[in-house]
């Protein structure tokens, strides 16, 4: 079974589900989503993205990973490939960082920055298999990295999904979780409730008190996310 993690601005919901691929994007967000995901390079959401009008951020985190692997296992064209590159995505985020300092100079440099970037993945690509096929993504998908540069509060990273899952990959660790069917949508309800709440800062205890107290009365729980 595989754990799945929707984590959205106000909220964090877990699906665990036999399939990797994607049809589970389409059984939870569905057909007719139209956001932004925040994601790798997994095939699921390449298929989901051609079902739906949907939009792509990849994941820079795996894709430096990718590349520091590159630079310190591999030598000769392969190895200076991936350390220009790796300068070049420094020098991008070291321009963001330096927002207020650069005042109006900023949107230029970055524009010259992300330039850069994708110059130097597509420029004298060594013969390595890993090498080329990164260069191919950013030749394929490069707006789909460098989405978060034009869209106000997008990460560059999965970072927030990656964080929110690791309690339950903790817990399967140590329980093994539950094959039964029930077992499963209680660990997705649960966990959903409880990453919810941490993001929120609410209390798991008070909430399930007060959705206890609720279904005793015969009422409806207050909802987890803001109704305003």
């Amino acid at each position: 079974m595989w754990t799945w993690c929707f984590r959205g601005s106000d909220f964090t919901v877990f699906k665990i589900d036999p399939s990797r691929g994607s049809g589970v994007l389409l059984d939870v967000l569905g057909e007719e989503f139209n956001g932004i995901i925040g994601c790798d390079y997994f095939s699921a959401y390449h298929k989901y993205r051609g079902l739906t009008d949907c939009s792509i951020q990849f994941c820079f985190a795996h894709l430096i990973r990718e590349l520091r692997f590159l630079k310190e296992h591999l030598i000769d064209r392969t190895h200076g490939w991936a350390s220009r590159l790796l300068d070049a995505i420094r020098d991008m985020f070291g321009v963001i960082h330096r927002r207020e300092d650069l005042g109006n100079r900023f949107d230029g440099e970055l524009e010259d920055a992300a330039m850069e970037v994708l110059t130097r993945a597509r420029f004298r690509v060594p013969e390595d298999k890993k090498a080329r096929n990164l260069s191919a993504r950013f030749a394929n998908d490069g707006d789909s990295y460098l989405k978060f540069l034009t869209t106000p509060g997008l990460e560059p990273t999965n970072n927030v999904a990656e964080q929110a899952i690791r309690f339950v990959v903790i817990d399967r660790k140590v329980t093994q979780g539950s094959k039964s069917e029930g077992g499963q949508r209680w660990l997705e309800r649960i966990g959903t409730v409880l990453a919810t709440c941490s993001h929120q800062g609410k209390s798991l205890l008070d909430v399930l008190r007060t959705s206890l107290e609720c279904f005793f009365r015969g009422e409806r729980p207050p909802p987890l996310l803001p109704t305003g």
